[in-house]
């Protein structure tokens, strides 16, 4: 299996970031690909194999740590191509939210 398992929508509070520009202050690290939940099931083709697919966003995938689990919030075709390149980690921005809804990067 390439992921802990596959989600459908974020079971964690919302932690306010939407832009790319939210999310740079949040330094990246790696992360195994089998520690992962995705929080969406669906994937667009074009997206995965499209050549400019990370051009005009962040380099780095976004993941949320929520009650000791990491969820991949965006970036779902930079973990695919990652499992299809054979690589077990993929570097992402985790943001650490805490059970009273704050967060910390």
């Amino acid at each position: 299996m390439i992921f802990r398992s596959v989600g459908e929508g974020r079971p964690y509070p919302d932690h306010g970031r939407v832009t790319t520009r939210d999310w740079s202050d949040v330094p990246p690290r790696q992360v195994r690909l089998d520690e992962l939940v995705t929080t969406k099931r669906m994937l667009d083709l074009d997206t995965l194999l499209a050549e400019d697919s990370t051009f005009y966003g962040d380099l780095f995938a976004h993941v949320v740590e929520h009650d000791g689990t990491l969820y991949l919030e965006d970036g779902l075709h930079r973990a695919v191509r990652a499992a299809l390149q054979q690589r077990p980690v993929l570097h992402a921005r985790v943001l650490v939210s805490t059970t009273d809804g704050g967060t910390t990067a």
